[in-house]
């Protein structure tokens, strides 16, 4: 997840903007001509959906807000007619919102079309789609918002439209802070690290942060690859003969590899600024920019994902000449500095106000960065590595990163030994039917609790997802995908706010991001593609969003604004967006058509 950033900057000067998007609609636009709930009484409450839709073979639900069982019936949006009927399940209070509700089933709808579904006394719900390419634009918009948040390029209208813009941060004449000195590098020394993504709603650039996310896009493509092959995206490297996501993932890899000290293989923790710009475009930003840090945490994120990278890359060799073994060879020195140095944790030095993502819980970073040297190598001695780091999997986020280790053993657990493989197994397994479990007790069938309603709770949503889908592709049962899709669901609408925090993908999205570029382009739409934060009730951004905003509820489910002064609940961030990415395309790729 994205940092909490204390201080984090706002535009001075914000016009006053009402809470948008929250509810359902409040009229039938294709009633049946015979109502069969004429004459109920109405109550408080809403239908909520995903208003993306379906795959025609995909678990279909809708929370009925309430507190009885009411019956429902599901009508073509064009001319009626009621194509199912049912009834609720009993309500029962979901404790993250508060708020009764019960669950719709429209699983036996599997015809291609558009359609309502109506509750006796209630709005009829946001229409939907029933299509066999229900995520296909979202996968690819979620992806390719990476390419419209690209550093040290230009963003080319022939790719970016109208949300095309100049070149910011080239990084090609980048400081060394004294926090981050080496004997080969002391401070002051000037190097050059362009390229890579901006982390989140700032123009920073975060190593520990990119190395979940970069893992994520490439953990996508090495699981579903027949998904990703020759899927295009309208980026510059379209056509290249490498699948876009990796060329994409090259974009930040390219950054990564600059971010290692040459000399003795350690990592610098970021790249920044030493405070957050204003609210301007990329290429009015021009404050010096530092490496910030050398830290044990950056060297094993950044091992991790160069062991991952060295491995998908080897098959497009002719593409990335010398690459994949240039990429092993920085994971392994990055692994040996990080043994000589474990506990150089990241310390903000006095003068650096911009995110620390600073760690001090390193064992789920040793095991990761060991079980993704151990799958490239082959070497017994990284498997004994992460046997000694190794804890229960939970679910993974920037800070906590065990699970990806447990992930990637499992998806090749042919190569281990039957212990290892047992274990790999098993600890992916319990997790998910944990997950599972809370997603089927739950009366808005979703695994989450109240208190995964943290800074970034639509990317533990999503996490949670992609845990699920791991069981699903391991024991091929059914109930992790239909968890997995629930996950979705949530996060594209089926929730209490009424909102798909997708940008642009959706009938109510959020339309004031805290994203530099959406604020300064001068275009009402945000970028699109990008994932909000969602709902927070730590609320850390109260006091700068004093005067301008103000969240209606602190209950976990309710507790976000759309606003831009909402870093804590209406940020954007890459890890983030990086597990849509995965769980879009994952669903629909895999979801029964």
């Amino acid at each position: 997840m994205a940092l909490p950033r204390a201080g984090h900057a706002v535009s001075a000067g914000l016009a006053a903007r009402l809470l948008l998007l929250l509810g359902g609609i409040g009229a039938c636009v294709a009633c049946h001509t015979q109502d069969p709930f004429a004459g109920t009484t109405a109550q408080a409450g809403q239908v909520r959906m995903n208003q993306l839709g379906f795959l025609p073979g995909a678990q279909k639900l809708a929370v009925v807000e309430g507190d009885r069982a009411l019956a429902f019936v599901v009508e073509r949006e064009e001319g009626g007619g009621v194509v199912l009927s049912g009834t609720t399940t009993a309500p029962a209070v979901w404790k993250p919102a508060r708020r009764e509700a019960a669950i719709a089933d429209l699983g036996a709808l599997t015809a291609p079309g558009r359609y309502r579904v109506r509750v006796e006394g209630l709005p009829p719900s946001d229409p939907f789609p029933v299509d066999a390419q229900a995520y296909s634009a979202l996968a690819d918009a979620s992806l390719k918002s990476f390419y419209l948040i690209r550093s040290g390029t230009p963003v080319e209208a022939a790719h970016a439209g109208q949300f095309a813009r100049a070149a910011g941060h080239p990084d090609e004449t980048v400081e060394i802070h004294a926090s981050a000195a080496s004997p080969g590098r002391p401070a002051g020394t000037v190097v050059s690290a362009p390229g890579g993504w901006y982390d989140a709603g700032d123009y920073n650039k975060y190593v520990v942060n990119s190395g979940i996310t970069t893992w994520t896009l490439l953990a996508a493509y090495e699981h579903f690859p027949e998904f990703f092959r020759g899927r295009e995206l309208g980026i510059p490297e379209s056509g290249d003969g490498v699948p876009d996501i990796l060329d994409e993932a090259w974009w930040n890899l390219r950054w990564m590899l600059a971010m290692q000290d040459p000399g003795d293989g350690g990592v610098y923790h970021k790249l920044t600024n030493l405070r957050f710009d204003g609210m301007v475009m990329p290429d009015q930003a021009v404050k010096r920019r530092y490496m910030v840090g050398r830290s044990t945490a950056a060297a094993l994120d950044f091992a991790a994902v160069m062991a991952t990278a060295s491995r998908v890359y080897a098959s497009y060799e002719a593409q990335f000449p010398g690459e994949p073994a240039r990429m092993r060879a920085a994971a392994e020195a990055a692994w040996r500095w990080a043994q000589a140095h474990p506990d150089s944790f990241y310390r903000q030095p006095q003068d650096v106000r911009t995110g620390a993502y600073g760690d001090e819980k390193l064992d789920d970073e040793f095991a990761w960065a060991a079980a993704e040297l151990y799958l490239l190598t082959g070497d017994a001695h990284y498997l004994e590595a992460f046997a000694r780091h190794a804890r229960d999997a939970d679910v993974p986020n920037w800070a906590d990163v065990g699970a990806l280790g447990w992930i990637s053993l499992a998806a090749h657990r042919q190569r281990l030994p039957a212990a290892s493989r047992d274990a790999a197994e098993r600890q992916v397994g319990q997790l998910a039917a944990r997950l599972a479990a809370q997603s089927r007790e739950s009366p808005w069938r979703v695994a989450m609790q109240p208190r995964d309603f943290v800074w970034g709770s639509n990317a533990v949503a999503l996490n949670q997802a992609m845990v699920l889908l791991q069981a699903y592709r391991l024991e091929r049962e059914r109930t992790y995908l239909d968890a997995a899709q629930s996950q979705l669901d949530y996060v594209l609408g089926r929730n209490p706010l009424g909102v798909s925090f997708v940008t642009s993908h959706g009938l109510r999205t959020p339309m004031h991001i805290h994203h530099r570029p959406s604020q300064a382009d001068g275009i009402a739409p945000p970028v699109p593609g990008l994932l909000s934060g969602g709902p927070n009730p730590g609320q850390q951004d109260r006091a700068d969003c004093k005067g301008v905003a103000h969240y209606r509820s602190a209950v976990p489910a309710l507790s976000w604004i759309d606003h831009d002064c909402s870093y804590a609940s209406n940020e954007t961030a890459i890890n983030w967006n990086a597990p849509l990415v995965y769980v879009s395309s994952a669903i629909q790729y895999l979801a029964p058509l």
